[in-house]
């Protein structure tokens, strides 16, 4: 490979866990330093209309297709992962029931505050509280982390009670037990993806890099945090 010796990669949060494992292994064969910037949808989206450059990107994949539409990042996108939407409290706290779309109406009910993120699980958050009927009931309790942030971390100061956000981002934080994930019926799963940077500085590298992210080697890495393989 040719270029510069460091890659720069702007990368959403729920696929850090599997991601901080591979890149070293990256970093130890090729010899190439990997920096990484970490931020959620919202701030990556607008980092990219303010002409920041990276030599890779990964958010979600709708996030990368209008990326790719804006020209901003070459096509096609690569997915990385996927995971659906868990649910934690704080560690050491009574579990509530979430086996069903009934139940996590009544869980969210019953907690005094509900933690959730501006991400695509976020989104879709406040759209199923409208489905279930409860969005006026909820939304003088609800807890949103700013962009970037992490359930995990107002679930076990205790701010939030009831906490959502994707599995892969809950599952392992510390101070948290986590419950599961969304029943299947209301259960919504994102797919994040990789793009490189139309005018990325190191864009054969960054290639291998994705390379290395998406090998079958690195599938039992991705399911340990969280995730599923592909899109």
């Amino acid at each position: 490979m040719t270029g510069p010796t460091e890659i720069t990669v702007l990368s959403s949060l729920a696929t850090k866990e599997a991601y901080l494992e591979l890149v070293p292994q990256f970093e130890r064969r090729t010899g190439r330093k990997v920096t990484t910037t970490w931020a959620g949808t919202v701030d990556i989206m607008k980092r990219m209309a303010a002409g920041e450059i990276y030599d890779l990107v990964i958010v979600s994949s709708t996030a990368v297709d209008d990326l790719i539409k804006q020209g901003k990042v070459k096509g096609p996108r690569v997915d990385l992962a996927k995971t659906g939407i868990g649910v934690a409290v704080r560690a050491g706290a009574p579990k509530p029931d979430i086996g069903s779309s009934a139940a996590i109406k009544k869980a969210v009910l019953a907690a005094k505050t509900v933690g959730y993120s501006t991400g695509p699980s976020g989104v879709y958050l406040m759209g199923l509280f409208d489905r279930l009927g409860i969005a006026a009931e909820v939304k003088a309790k609800t807890r949103q982390v700013p962009s970037g942030g992490t359930v995990g971390t107002i679930l076990a100061s205790g701010e939030a009670e009831l906490g959502f956000q994707q599995v892969s981002e809950l599952v392992h934080f510390s101070g948290v037990d986590f419950v599961g994930p969304l029943p299947p019926e209301i259960q919504h799963v994102t797919v994040f993806s990789a793009g490189i940077h139309t005018n990325a500085k190191a864009p054969e590298a960054a290639r291998a890099l994705l390379d290395v992210l998406i090998a079958p080697a690195a599938w039992t890495v991705i399911q340990k945090h969280g995730l599923e393989v592909g899109g």
